[in-house]
């Protein structure tokens, strides 16, 4: 496990070197480890060293390890993949952010599912930036409709926006979908939504997000290793 403790200290100085190179505050970039297809002892590893924030895109799977890790203090779970409707009380039970919500219905059965004992269930819209169709995400000319949709349902609070654009190699071509997200970030916030969040940017492209204002990414493979089966 000291193998993880290593990728973690890479992963966080990658973090702060992009920070500086943006002229952005240290440690304005939140770092969420995607611990999809690892085993609960990875996880632990990664508690012990500091590490409470999580991604999992697998309701069943990341239900399991919620209910083994229930008594870590201050461990935090996201959802960030795609969302069926027959899973949403589960994940509306059992997670404190869901970065992938696309349409109004999927918002609705989340909010209507929140249990009544537990904060309002954190929001973020996911955007199809570029266009792919085998992409979920809604596109930017529905977004504003949808925005102000979620933030009438009182069990949710929408905290932004979140994007997973098309593989590019070019740090350039990478910044485009990311700017194009934090654009549509600002003109929400400049019709009064108060959004804080832009979770984009992963293991090959998280300096082209933290250049276009990425306030969480979603790191994997650089701190886990290839996905397991």
């Amino acid at each position: 496990m000291t193998d993880i403790a290593a990728r973690l200290n890479q992963v966080k100085q990658r973090i702060q070197d992009a920070e500086q190179a943006a002229g952005r505050q240290a440690g304005s970039v939140q770092l969420l480890a995607v611990s999809k297809t690892q085993p609960v002892e990875v996880i632990r590893a990664s508690i012990n060293i500091g590490q409470l924030c999580f991604g999992e895109s697998y309701a069943q799977e990341a239900v399991a390890k919620i209910q083994q890790l229930a008594n870590v203090p201050g461990i935090e779970w996201h959802f960030i993949g795609p969302i069926q409707s027959n899973k949403t009380a589960s994940l509306a039970e059992h997670f404190d952010w869901i970065h992938s919500v696309d349409r109004l219905k999927i918002a609705q059965r989340l909010n209507d599912q929140r249990p009544a004992d537990k904060a309002p269930l954190n929001i973020c819209i996911q955007v199809n930036t570029s266009g792919e169709i085998s992409k979920s995400g809604i596109s930017p000319d529905q977004l504003a409709e949808l925005a102000q949709q979620i933030r009438q349902l009182p069990r949710l609070r929408l905290r932004g926006l979140m994007t997973i654009p098309a593989r590019e190699d070019d740090t350039e071509q990478q910044r485009l979908p990311f700017r194009q997200l934090r654009e549509l970030f600002e003109t929400l916030n400049a019709q009064g939504l108060q959004l804080d969040t832009l979770s984009m940017g992963m293991t090959d492209d998280m300096e082209a997000a933290i250049q276009e204002g990425a306030t969480i990414v979603r790191i994997g493979t650089a701190l886990f290793g290839p996905r397991r089966k």
